[in-house]
């Protein structure tokens, strides 16, 4: 079977693997002249199954007009007449019941479970080095209503089979001792132990190199304009370069491309749940080592998130709905800056400082889109948001089940 999968992100190159490793012939097909050039590039870089708490909760609901109305909260809507945009915040507004809340939560770990085991089988297996870390994920807290939320949904995550531990101040500055410059502050955290992080877009580098070394092929730089159809599936699509605009025919198709899935499907009449979410991170060098962090830390009343990748500090997060330009917001970067600051000051080498922005492709129960459409030969692995890196390898391995007709190992909502 010859498998075309569109977007060469973690998740699409995470796809090619398990697919060629399924015996299929594959191609893969993205705009970029290189993988990961996109969401995948410079991303928080946690594997965090701790992490299962969707954006989607009763007290999101309840904080979401004081956000909306604060220029510098997590979350900023840009309104838009674009009636998506609106589907999405009312099925949102669903996903908030307790019940729904309960059901995304197990889903959520059970994938992150799965996910996990497959990366690091996946990096045993092939030898792969991308500043990992497998020390763990300390959720670090400075405000205690957050904190008594967290225990909660701690206690939530463990019920489903997530370590996540509960840690007074002392205990959390024990994980991480660079902590103790900001003390004063935290009032709490949870520690999930077997939670990792790593460079994103180093791993997608590697594994696409390896995916290459066993037969697949790479069409980069190429955009893709529109399915072809015939007959109640899909024959080909159409794609542009600079020898013009060819066809591209395979047995089967993987709609991989992120936040750009849903306007490339709306024309063959499926409707995915699926807003571009626009994130930022920074990026830089350490300067003093005995101030920088360790251990992957989530600063959850920020919705932040910190990763140590070798010598480098990587800070990322917030989130911007209705806004899908790529351009860099001062103040947005000032934010992340301000908080890294007041955690770990001096730890980096802000004069060497990066700024990035990217698009997640997000659901308003942050489950991903995975597994059969309407059409025979059309899959999507598509929707993972802000765990795409941490979901990646466990969607790869299921899609590729999926396609070949096997059952995948785990219980998830998986489209039929």
């Amino acid at each position: 079977m010859h498998v075309a999968v569109l977007g060469a992100g973690v998740v699409g190159v995470t796809a090619a693997w398990y697919l060629r490793e399924a015996g299929c012939e594959v191609t893969v097909v993205d705009r970029n002249e290189a993988v990961a050039a996109e969401t995948s590039f410079a991303n928080g870089g946690q594997i965090s199954v701790s992490h299962a708490e969707p954006w989607a909760t009763p007290r999101a609901l309840r904080k979401l007009p004081s956000w909306l109305a604060d220029r510098n909260s997590p979350l900023r809507l840009s309104p838009t007449p674009d009636p998506a945009l609106w589907r999405w915040l009312l099925t949102f507004v669903g996903e908030c019941r307790p019940a729904r809340v309960r059901d995304n939560v197990r889903h959520l770990v059970a994938l992150g479970l799965y996910s996990r085991a497959q990366l690091q089988a996946l990096r045993a297996g092939l030898g792969l080095q991308y500043d990992q870390r497998t020390r763990g994920i300390l959720h670090v807290y400075t405000d205690a209503d957050e904190f008594r939320a967290a225990r909660r949904a701690a206690s939530l995550m463990r019920e489903f089979g997530c370590e996540r531990t509960v840690l007074d101040t002392e205990a959390a500055l024990a994980v991480e001792p660079a902590l103790r410059a900001s003390a004063a502050r935290i009032v709490g955290a949870t520690y999930t132990a077997d939670d990792e992080s790593g460079d994103a877009h180093a791993f997608t580098q590697q594994l696409a190199a390896r995916c290459r070394e066993r037969g697949v092929r790479f069409l980069l730089n190429r955009h893709i304009h529109g399915f072809e159809t015939a007959g109640g599936s899909i024959r080909g699509v159409r794609l542009d370069d600079a020898s013009g605009a060819p066809t591209l025919q395979a047995d089967a198709w993987v709609l991989a491309l992120g936040s750009h899935s849903a306007a490339l499907a709306r024309p063959l009449g499926l409707r995915l749940p699926i807003q571009a979410a626009k994130g930022y991170s920074l990026t830089m060098p350490v300067r003093d080592p005995a101030r920088a962090f360790e251990v992957s830390l989530t600063d959850d009343e920020h919705r932040l998130v910190f990763s140590r990748l070798g010598e480098r500090l990587r800070i990322a997060g917030m989130a911007e709905l209705g806004n899908v330009d790529l351009q860099l917001d001062p103040a947005r970067c000032e934010l992340l800056l301000r908080r890294t600051e007041a955690l770990f000051p001096g730890a980096g080498d802000v004069s060497q400082a990066r700024y990035w922005c990217g698009l997640r492709p997000s659901t308003p129960s942050n489950l991903p889109c995975i597994g059969r459409t309407p059409y025979p030969n059309l899959y999507l692995d598509t929707g993972h948001g802000t765990l795409g890196w941490t979901h990646a390898c466990g969607s790869g391995r299921a899609l590729a089940d999926i396609v070949c007709g096997r059952r995948p190992e785990i219980d998830f909502p998986f489209r039929a």
